[in-house]
């Protein structure tokens, strides 16, 4: 078997290459060798230089990918893909042939996940720090050639390894989980993975909190991530070092727990879901004529809510409802302000308690009458799901519209009402975006 054994170096973020080393080795020897510079069209960061030493000037007249393409291609057909973090090395080189629009494919070997098998123990899997282990020396840290040719002596110790032959064949499976993991994960973590519902939690090598997911099998959407190709999922595995998960007994509950720890914990990775909407209340007030106002704050600034909602237009959309309905006037809904006589373009139900034609009285009866509706309106209910295991059941309360949490309770208590929950739910926080999981939860259980 040939093996091509390769480092990119690369700007940094936009991942250009910069500098590229490949040794073709049979097992053996060296029987090829490339090593160049690359223009990478974009300039390099002083971080990157101050890491490589590679800087713009160097750069100028380096040939750019496009034209060293055929010379890469042509020495890596029909051998083994080789790389410390090899998903790193290969993405890098395989997203440059894309943009020429070629195909490049190639059978990988990552040395970070073959060393983590043979040479089990170490406290750090980087290059350098398992060649200091290992006593192989690098000249030239962090360029493409010295980071190579320590790689090679790496490779060869790792072939030279007992029962490596099955290793390198049990990792060369198209179907091999150790080709497809991250390098810095453990496999045991991954095993260790169950395939029911929950919420899992990417760690960096700090141990913080990255990126926030639920699934109904955990296992198999970790490690569809693993799978994909794009770059924020690649940037995302590449920094994986740990992964932690909570069971949730149903779907359902994991995408409530999931919207709570990404709001709590603001995972880089989390694109979405990482706001925490403010919440707005409908409230009445009696003003010093006697007229009872329905009205509309923050649910700080609103005493005793009839009905907590998560936007201004959610609001208005319900006071005009209401004002339709039960022939209210915008003025004292507060849909019009700073006017003597209401003129909704709406709303033409009102009649004519702005304007002194009706008594206060027969109109506060309406607007009592729109209250009770509005809070009878406000559902209480639990919702029952599974629990993490055959001896509890899942359950998630709301009350008078508003979601109080999830808890999980064995199946042997016996609940009476909402109030013998209590000790068992764990309390959250209410937003729009739980509010928008609960209402698809209602309508698919109608439909």
């Amino acid at each position: 078997m040939i093996y091509t054994i390769i480092d990119v170096e690369t700007t940094g973020q936009t991942n250009k290459i910069t500098e590229i080393s490949i040794f073709k080795y049979d097992g053996d020897k060296i029987i090829d060798e490339f090593t160049s510079l690359v223009n990478p069209q974009s300039l390099i960061p002083d971080y990157i230089t101050a890491l490589t030493g590679i800087n713009n000037s160097m750069l100028v007249n380096a040939p750019t990918f496009s034209e060293i393409a055929n010379t890469i291609f042509s020495i890596t057909e029909n051998t083994v893909f080789v790389a410390h973090n090899v998903n790193f090395d290969y993405n890098i080189i395989r997203n440059e042939f894309k943009v020429l629009n070629i195909d490049f494919t190639r059978k990988k070997l990552c040395t970070v996940r073959l060393s983590r098998k043979l040479f089990p123990g170490f406290k750090s899997y980087s290059l350098g720090k398992l060649c200091k282990s290992l006593s192989i020396d690098i000249k030239d840290r962090h360029r493409a050639k010295g980071d190579a040719e320590a790689t090679v002596i790496l490779f060869k110790m790792l072939l030279d390894q007992e029962n490596s032959e099955i290793v390198f064949n049990e990792f060369l499976t198209k179907v091999s989980k150790e080709a497809t993991l991250p390098s810095h994960l453990p496999t045991s973590i991954f095993n260790n993975l169950p395939s029911i519902p929950g919420v899992y939690y990417f760690k960096n090598k700090k141990g913080k909190i990255i990126y926030v997911g639920k699934a109904k099998d955990i296992k198999k959407r970790v490690l569809s991530h693993f799978y994909s190709k794009t770059k924020k999922s690649l940037d995302m595995c590449r920094e994986t070092h740990d992964i932690d998960f909570e069971l949730s007994g149903s779907e359902f509950i994991a995408l409530l727990m999931e919207d709570a720890a990404i709001k709590h914990n603001y995972p880089e990775y989390n694109l979405l879901s990482k706001r925490s909407p403010k919440s707005f209340a409908i409230f009445s007030y009696t003003d010093r004529n006697g007229i009872i106002h329905l009205a509309y704050n923050t649910v700080k600034a609103a005493p005793n809510p009839i009905l907590v909602l998560f936007s201004i237009n959610q609001c208005r959309a319900y006071l005009e409802q209401v004002c339709n309905t039960h022939e209210l006037c915008p003025k004292y809904c507060h849909l019009q302000e700073g006017v003597s006589v209401c003129s909704h373009y709406k709303i033409k139900a009102c009649k004519g308690i702005c304007s002194s034609k009706e008594d206060y009285t027969s109109y506060n009866q309406r607007v009592l009458q729109a209250i009770t509706e509005l809070k009878n309106n406000s559902n209480n209910l639990i919702i029952k799901q599974n629990g993490r295991n055959n001896n509890e059941n899942g359950f998630v309360v709301i009350k008078e519209g508003v979601y109080l949490g999830y808890g999980f309770i064995d199946k042997t208590e016996q609940i009476i009402n909402m109030n013998d929950l209590e000790p068992y739910l764990i309390p959250q926080k209410d937003n729009a975006d739980i509010q928008k999981i609960i209402r698809s939860k209602l309508v698919n259980s109608i439909n």
